[in-house]
């Protein structure tokens, strides 16, 4: 084990890697949110995520060196988790950046140090690879450090040459492991046997850049990428056999095995698995909340979603049958604040979206085992040993019951279940879902990135400017780069500055026209790459080239709106902390010309007399005329007055702060009012859900009040003008013909229902006698669904022991098949509710219902007939 017999707790460890980087000129950046900016990322999976721009050329650092501690969520390979050592979906990774500056040997050289003299790590215990063509990092480890030879292995491109993406900045790595067992020798290592070895630190040597043709050049400017996993550093230095029962984790594991009431040390392999899922889900999911991410069935949502359904899983497993995942989390959110402040600060919202969660699924997971008690019974009753891999998948999938428990509650029934089934279906699941892989991808605008190291970023001059004299910095044609483009062209245009404001924040990007010598473009939409303004338009007339001196002149009218619309969204969410909760905060927004949206997370529906105390406080703050105070301040100074962050923005050491004195505060880079009566009147058109935890509010403001107005007037004088009526009567009148259509409906049905029952007497001349039993299957024309059943239990009430089954085709592509079935045929083991069901699917349908009584729908009418003698020849089997 390590020659410094100190364990070192796991913030010892991070503090001690940053300070370490810290003396020798790094800047000691925080951790970026686990929510990665990158647009090709759900999640923040690595730790040099943050810093993509930088290494594309795209944005210029503010540091040449950096050091952070990286949260990362990572799940492709989440049914590791418990299982090795070292899987996990949430980690922290340890990382030394430099942005130009040191290189190759000092990398190699600090990378060393701190292992062996700051954490006290033995050198004979240490082995390093390299890339195979890597001469140099070879050398250097070999010479000036001295590494035997025979400890540097030589590795290929699968494990030692690093990429982001097909294309884009790549380079060779070198990696340091760990060795448990030095006294084994240097004859024969063999870095793949994590028994013996422990990668703990790689080092990327960022030098070349791939083009498409797989060419790699030298980059002007090189880059060193390091990542050192703070799980993995710490089971080394605590002399545990894994990363579960370091400090960072085991806490978590301890207080769910007291609330099972069980001992981790004594269990069994099966629970102890269980226990490591906890306690590696629950970090996940507290960072996540932390940093504003809410349960849903998309994107990141159905990550947390799935990972919190995990963790109430596996706390069944192992015995806990109600709720107790707010117990754990209260454990991880103690283990993280020193070094994550927010995750305390977030207690509440995490903690109630975490009881919501695991409230609802634990209902999910009562209706799933209610599922699986019906499928156990189908296969007793049809004298089979063991349950589909189709239904056990069907469970996991749509109920998310464990195949475990499947198993478990299988075998108490004296059944197996078919696992190779089970991962035929899963495979064909993983299948589907291998495009949303988790990959880093630097290639997002090509083009762009070619472009970068060539071309000037884009200044923005909007905030004081409508129109600016700028220079084409470059043209794109379906993402390709050209040098000029004609009439009739949809382009995306690069300029040197520009007062176009991109897409960011939830506001649209401006509209308006480049115009230059003969050329006219006008601008549909404009989104920032990086640090490029790209402005996507369509060339109305002349030529445009590379170089070309132009104008750019936005839209006023249509920068008016969003202006209004976005300072309203400010105001509507003061509004909503000062009368519904002081703990809401942003979901996502959208601020177009015609119309605000606000999504919050609130857990309830606002009543109606809250929405309207809300819009009424915000068009108070309106009238009171409030001016705008903009400033650009240090990031900490912003928080430190109150200023509100948004969702899903990325911060800045210095941030830009929209203050309405005494009514709203926010960091924000969009475009706003200067006072708030530019605004005019504020209207909320709806409050709804849009997912669990979130509510959504749209409304109007400024001109687009007039637009609102314009439609909604029109159509309550065509109502006016068709119903004969004053607009203040028609909820009258309305009302009234709602009252004749229900009655008129209710009419209808009574008449098809005595219709029908008329047609159903002339079926008892068809029954037929099966041993003791009266069957009746014959198709009605023309029978709603309704009225087929009625006549159904009529027609079985006269034949008495028996089964009656009715189809009809009430309308065009639709099918309706009844069955009704006594309680003698009951005993017999015929469901209604399963045999209708089966018989439906010869139809394209299904349905099911009682025992006795069961209704079923298709869409094949021309089936129906197939459908009908299949069931009448199933009755004769099974009475006979």
């Amino acid at each position: 084990m390590p020659d410094n017999p100190q364990k070192l707790s796991g913030n010892e460890i991070r503090n001690s890697f940053l300070n370490f980087f810290a003396q020798r000129g790094h800047q000691i950046l925080p951790s970026a949110s686990v929510v990665s900016e990158d647009p090709t990322l759900l999640l923040t999976v690595a730790g040099m995520v943050p810093f993509k721009p930088i290494f594309l050329g795209q944005r210029t650092p503010e540091f040449n060196r950096a050091t952070t501690s990286q949260k990362c969520i990572r799940t492709n390979d989440i049914e590791n988790v418990g299982r090795t050592k070292r899987h996990h979906t949430f980690f922290e990774m340890l990382g030394n950046f430099s942005f130009g500056d040191y290189f190759k040997e000092q990398a190699i050289a600090w990378g060393w140090e701190i292992s062996t003299k700051v954490f006290g790590l033995s050198p004979e215990r240490l082995v390093v690879s390299v890339f195979e063509e890597d001469d140099e990092a070879y050398n250097i480890w070999r010479d000036q450090i001295g590494v035997p030879a025979a400890r540097i292995k030589r590795m290929g491109a699968d494990d030692n040459f690093w990429t982001m993406a097909a294309t884009g900045p790549c380079g060779p790595c070198s990696e340091i492991y760990y060795d448990f067992y030095p006294e084994r020798g240097d004859e024969n290592i063999d870095l793949e046997d994590d028994t013996r070895f422990i990668e703990f630190y790689n080092l990327v040597f960022m030098q070349y850049n791939r083009d498409a043709s797989g060419n790699l050049t030298p980059l002007q400017n090189k880059n060193i990428d390091t990542g050192m996993g703070l799980e993995r550093m710490a089971q080394i230095l605590q002399q545990v056999s894994n990363n579960y029962e370091t400090d960072l984790i085991f806490p978590i594991i301890q207080t769910t095995a007291q609330i099972a009431g069980i001992d981790y040390h004594s269990s069994d392999e099966k629970t102890k698995v269980s226990l490591k899922v906890i306690g590696d889900h629950v970090r996940s999911v507290v960072h996540m909340i932390a940093d504003e991410i809410r349960a849903s069935n998309v994107g990141r949502g159905y990550v947390l979603r799935r990972l919190i359904r995990r963790v109430v899983r596996h706390g069944r497993l192992i015995g806990i049958a109600g709720e107790f995942i707010n117990q754990v989390a209260e454990t991880a959110i103690a283990l993280s604040e020193s070094a994550y402040p927010n995750v305390r600060q977030r207690e509440a919202a995490i903690k109630a979206e975490l009881q919501r969660e695991e409230t609802n699924f634990l209902k999910t997971l009562d209706r799933g085992e209610k599922l699986l008690a019906e499928v156990i019974q189908e296969v007793k009753q049809q004298n089979q040993t063991q349950i589909s891999g189709e239904s056990a998948f069907t469970l996991y999938d749509t109920f998310g019951f464990p195949l475990e428990l499947t198993q478990e509650i299988a075998e108490e029934n004296h059944l197996t279940v078919d696992e190779a089934g089970f991962d035929a279906e899963m495979q064909k699941q993983v299948e589907r879902a291998k495009a949303a892989h988790e990959t880093i991808d630097l290639t997002v605008q090509g083009s762009l990135d070619k472009l970068a190291e060539h071309i000037h970023a884009t200044e923005f001059l909007g905030y004081t400017q409508a129109a600016a004299t700028a220079n084409v910095e470059a043209i794109l044609i379906d993402g390709i780069a050209q040098e000029a483009a004609e009439a009739g062209t949809e382009v995306q245009i690069v300029l040197n500055q520009t007062p176009f404001y991109a897409e960011s924040g939830g506001q649209i990007g401006d509209h308006g026209y480049i115009s230059g010598d003969g050329v006219l473009v006008r601008v549909e939409d404009v989104k920032r790459e990086s640090d490029f303004f790209v402005h996507f338009g369509r060339i109305e007339r002349g030529t445009i080239r590379v170089g070309d001196a132009v104008t750019a002149q936005i839209d006023r009218a249509c920068r008016r709106r969003a202006q209004a619309n976005h300072t309203a969204t400010h105001l509507l969410q003061a509004a909503l902390k000062k009368i519904v909760d002081d703990g809401i905060s942003q979901a996502g927004s959208l601020v177009s010309f015609d119309r605000l949206r606000f999504d919050f997370n609130c857990p309830r529906a606002l009543t109606p007399e809250e929405v309207q105390q809300v819009e009424e406080q915000v068009n108070t703050w309106i009238a009171e005329a409030h001016t705008a105070n903009v400033e650009v301040l240090p990031l900490a100074e912003a928080k430190a007055r109150g200023a509100v962050a948004m969702f899903g923005e990325k911060y800045g050491e210095e941030v830009r702060v929209i203050d309405f004195p005494s009514v709203s505060m926010e960091l924000c880079g969009g475009t706003h009012v200067n006072n708030t009566a530019e605004i005019g009147i504020f209207k909320i058109i709806s409050e709804a859900g849009v997912a669990s935890g979130v509510r959504r509010i749209e409304a109007v403001s400024g001109p687009a009040i007039l637009d609102y107005l314009n439609v909604r007037d029109k159509v309550v004088k065509d109502l006016s003008d068709r119903f004969k009526v004053k607009p203040e009567e028609l909820p009258e009148r309305i009302t009234t013909l709602q009252t004749e259509l229900r009655n008129s409906e209710k009419e209808l049905a009574s008449l098809k229902s005595q219709l029908a029952i008329a047609k159903s007497d002339s079926l008892l001349q068809t029954v037929e006698s099966v041993g003791d039993y009266q069957i009746l299957v014959a198709q009605m024309e023309d029978v709603d669904p309704e009225s087929l059943k009625t006549a159904a239990e009529r027609l079985l009430q006269k034949i008495g022991n028996g089964a009656v089954v009715l189809g009809s085709v009430p309308e065009e592509g639709k099918v309706s098949i009844v069955a009704a079935f006594s309680t003698e045929v009951n005993k017999k083991g015929l469901q209604a509710g399963k045999f209708v069901g089966a018989i439906a699917k010869i139809c394209g349908g299904g349905g099911g219902g009682r025992p006795n009584l069961a209704q079923a729908g298709g869409r094949d009418a021309s089936k129906l007939p197939e459908a009908l003698a299949k069931a009448q020849s199933d009755l004769r089997s099974a009475l006979s």
